[in-house]
């Protein structure tokens, strides 16, 4: 099923998640030669925040993907050869894939100077994951252009986000698909049992479609823990809160349509339960000016981009931008 086309959204405010902080070590005993207390310590010694541009409170594009096919049918495919090309741009630029799951609660561990970028993928098409029958990714899939992009780019890691239907990937099997996303280090996320428009449905029936999503993933795949929901169509259920939480299910983060880049995690403004995302697309597709392609030029020639200073422990950017800081992250400030 296909999503109508998206429209600008105003990111909502709320809340930021709370996140823990770095614990204090130990100190050295007389005559012993100091050792940092951990890698991310050493990385932090190492790198002065402001020499590479460091901005941790700057957007993150979460970029939206369905179906990839030779013949584009809809404004929501795309073709392999689009795929790889903007897999390429990623890596040119510097940006380095995270799941949603390690955005939303803000565990972006990635080197100095990179972007982080969540690529995320709805309706568990065929054309995302398929294995062949030595159980390697089929050529030409997400997941194999994905491997392809990573070897050639050592620094862009293959992290992408997969929200799943209750029949995912029909032409592997669920239980087979799903066990080997988990294996490779993907996340699995809920696009309810049967891709319905929450909006549509009255509470019951909203929770009954989220919850038969999540209860597929984990017959699919027991011990799997689901903490993302993507929603179809975009549409929010009425209340908006059951979205996130429901008798079965709990969720860190929910995604909507959008068509804009998300704040940082760590923003005042960020809100875990209306993330925006941007709809893949190239110049000159259809609504290009909300697509993929013009946002990351935004995002390069404003330099409004996240920018991290390589230690998931800390939280740097200029010291003008210390009032958009959620206060739950005082602690871990790093302004310069």
């Amino acid at each position: 099923m296909r999503h109508p086309l998206a429209v600008p959204i105003s990111v909502l405010t709320g809340a930021a998640l709370l996140a823990s902080g770095c614990s204090a070590g130990s100190s050295p005993a007389a005559g012993e030669r100091q050792k940092p207390a951990s890698a991310a310590a050493a990385r932090q010694a190492a790198v002065n925040p402001a020499e590479v541009g460091a901005n941790e409170l700057g957007q993150v594009p979460v970029l939206m993907y369905h179906q990839l096919t030779a013949k584009p049918a809809s404004v929501y495919d795309r073709t392999p050869a689009d795929f790889r090309a903007e897999l390429e741009r990623l890596a040119r630029e510097k940006y380095v894939p995270v799941t949603a799951r390690d955005f939303q609660t803000g565990h972006i561990d990635i080197p100095a100077g990179t972007h982080p970028v969540v690529l995320t993928f709805d309706d568990s098409t065929n054309s995302q994951v398929r294995l062949d029958e030595r159980g390697n990714p089929a050529p030409d899939t997400a997941i194999a252009i994905l491997a392809e992009t990573a070897k050639k780019h050592p620094g862009f890691k293959p992290a992408a986000t997969f929200f799943v239907n209750a029949d995912a990937f029909s032409a592997t099997g669920p239980a087979k698909a799903l066990t080997w996303l988990r294996k490779h280090g993907y996340e699995v996320g809920n696009h309810t049992d049967r891709h319905q428009n929450l909006r549509s449905l009255d509470q019951p029936s909203a929770v009954r479609a989220i919850a038969g999503g999540q209860q597929a993933i984990e017959k699919a795949t027991p011990g799997t823990r689901v903490t993302s929901l993507a929603l179809p169509f975009g549409a929010m259920p009425e209340p908006a809160g059951v979205a996130a939480r429901g008798t079965g299910y709990r969720y860190d983060g929910v995604y909507l349509v959008g068509a804009n880049p998300s704040v940082s995690p760590f923003a005042k403004n960020f809100t875990p339960t209306a993330i925006p995302r941007i709809r893949s697309a190239g110049p000159k597709d259809q609504d290009a000016e909300f697509g993929s392609s013009r946002w990351l030029d935004k995002l390069a020639e404003n330099k409004s981009w996240y920018v991290s200073d390589g230690d998931p422990n800390t939280i740097a950017f200029p010291r003008t931008d210390q009032e958009n800081l959620a206060p739950a992250f005082a602690k871990r400030a790093r302004p310069y």
